[in-house]
């Protein structure tokens, strides 16, 4: 049986020909990478907008999620999950709260803090989101056995840890 061949293996095989004198095998990983990437983006975006979330306001909405019950998390919390500017993230934060998915409250330990916690309706929009996101995630990886997609995992952590470092 002949192996299937892609749009990177067509790429690929163009530049090969036209110049055999370099090693194209990073553009067979990291085109296809790119190229899954794009599919990714578009089945996130969908998610999202069946759950009428942008994808900054799941970015916040999900880290409070994660961070378990009462699902809070002081403003300088949240910017060092999602990596954005204190400004941007005050913007955020303000526009969140007036679609009431979040609310500000005075933090107990130290009055002069805020915490931002989740609204229900806040928990609400990131749980249907979320499930979406699992589904439409799950659909993408179906060609994949569990451990061909567990063997993929480990090989892109590994990838991952690299630039982490």
């Amino acid at each position: 049986m002949a192996a299937e061949h892609d749009e990177v293996d067509r790429i690929v095989d163009a530049w090969g020909s036209q110049r055999p004198d370099l090693d194209f095998s990073p553009l067979e990983v990291l085109s296809r990478v790119d190229r899954l990437s794009r599919h990714l983006d578009r089945a996130r975006r969908e998610a999202f907008r069946r759950s009428e979330l942008e994808p900054w306001e799941w970015d916040v909405l999900s880290a409070l999620r994660r961070a378990g019950e009462p699902y809070q998390l002081s403003p300088k919390q949240l910017l060092q999950q999602t990596l954005v500017s204190s400004g941007t993230m005050t913007n955020r934060i303000d526009r969140l709260v007036g679609r009431r998915l979040v609310r500000r409250e005075a933090d107990p330990a130290d009055g002069r803090s805020v915490l931002v916690t989740l609204t229900e309706e806040g928990r609400t929009r990131v749980d249907a989101a979320i499930t979406r996101l699992v589904d439409a995630e799950a659909v993408l990886l179906g060609v994949l056995s569990r451990s061909d997609r567990e063997r993929l995992a480990g090989l892109l952590r590994k990838l991952s840890l690299s630039f982490d470092t």
